[in-house]
């Protein structure tokens, strides 16, 4: 997908979120319910967030770490928060990535500041939950420069928050974005989502944290 069609998409896609919010609800729910039949290991690396998490093998780019992937395409801040139960049991590690979906209309509220204190809140509580754990807060990623200027305002406030809950802030801009602040087109196929190599880029940035001396 080139960039001009990269752009269109992230113009269009805001209109469409409540269509597309019914349209995934049926898929998400039978993933929840998995997640809450199931017992959740303790001593795991979590993977938290949306489809960005979901739509890979992380055991496969940590074949030395215990992983759990709690990945759910389509959510946004208040749906990981209201299932932080079947995610979080006495966790090694959380990588938590998750806001993009709210920019463009499938969480509360697409207003930068509103999404800040939702993921102000749902850090705290992923705290309380699992204060010994390693907790890595993932930017926002890049994706068309329709978007650069209010996920540089959103990653301004995880980065605080970030510093204000003794969390690691793991700023993907530098291996992601182009000097246009948009995704790099080697590392996505539609402007959102990764290639393989998005994957490869994002591990890359992961791994100093997770692999580590006492870890």
């Amino acid at each position: 997908m080139n960039r001009v069609n990269v752009m269109n998409l992230d113009r269009i896609l805001p209109p469409f979120s409540p269509l597309l919010r019914w349209a995934l609800r049926s898929k998400q729910a039978q993933r929840e319910a998995q997640f809450s039949g199931v017992s959740l290991a303790p001593g795991r690396v979590v993977f938290l967030g949306d489809s960005i998490t979901e739509w890979t093998a992380w055991e496969d780019w940590f074949p030395e770490l215990p992983t759990t992937n709690r990945g759910i395409g389509g959510q946004a801040i208040t749906h990981i928060h209201a299932r932080l139960a079947t995610a979080i049991h006495e966790p090694k590690a959380i990588s938590l990535l998750i806001g993009t979906n709210d920019l463009h209309g499938l969480g509360q509220s697409t207003d930068v500041d509103s999404i800040a204190e939702q993921m102000s809140s749902l850090v705290r509580e992923i705290r309380r939950m699992a204060p010994d754990a390693a907790l890595l807060i993932n930017s926002v990623m890049p994706r068309s420069s329709h978007f650069r200027e209010r996920i540089t305002r959103l990653n301004v406030h995880y980065r605080r928050i970030a510093e204000q809950n003794e969390a690691i802030y793991v700023d993907l801009w530098p291996v992601l974005a182009g000097s246009d602040g948009s995704i790099r087109p080697e590392y996505t196929a539609d402007g959102l989502h990764l290639s393989i190599e998005g994957y490869r880029a994002w591990v890359s940035a992961l791994r100093p944290h997770l692999i580590a001396p006492g870890r």
